[in-house]
């Protein structure tokens, strides 16, 4: 079964247009924290801001190549292949939006951009678009934790795997 290519091509183009968006905001916040310590591990630090927004920009950049993949093995006619590529792509992203948890507030213009843009895109589950909500909502950075026990407490009292 071949695959709405103009569908994909509209997804294509928002994770594309999402990446470049945080990778603009990499190369900012690279520059405004040159010269920091970057041995600081808590949350809301220059090191776990700019590993996070890394995490963000790199997690776009896996959803579009898989999102490619597909359109391409559709054309081909490799339509299993197409499939799997399809199912891979809409997979949860690993670290969007928990890189956003890891980023001193306030989040910058280009990260909240791109954060709306993949929160409206209806591409992934639902659940996805929460989380990014959520990580809007945050006033301030939420990992890593302070108190990893109590944490770990609260993950599991939600009945959060890991």
């Amino acid at each position: 079964m071949a695959l709405d290519l103009p569908e994909l091509e509209r997804v294509a183009g928002v994770l594309e247009e999402a990446h470049v968006l945080l990778e603009s905001d990499h190369k900012r916040l690279e520059q405004h924290y040159q010269g920091s310590s970057m041995a600081d591990t808590a949350a809301g630090s220059p090191s776990q801001t700019l590993r996070g927004v890394r995490d963000l920009s790199e997690e776009m950049a896996k959803s579009r190549k898989q999102v490619a993949l597909a359109a391409g093995y559709s054309v081909l006619g490799f339509d299993q292949r197409a499939d799997h590529a399809l199912r891979m792509a809409r997979r949860r992203p690993v670290s969007f939006p928990s890189g956003a948890d890891r980023m001193a507030r306030p989040l910058g213009e280009a990260t909240v951009r791109a954060m709306e843009l993949i929160r409206d895109l209806g591409f992934f589950d639902a659940e996805v678009s929460l989380t990014i909500d959520v990580a809007l909502a945050a006033p301030q950075a939420t990992y890593p934790p302070a108190d990893w026990d109590a944490w770990t407490r609260e993950r599991m009292q939600r009945g959060e795997r890991f």
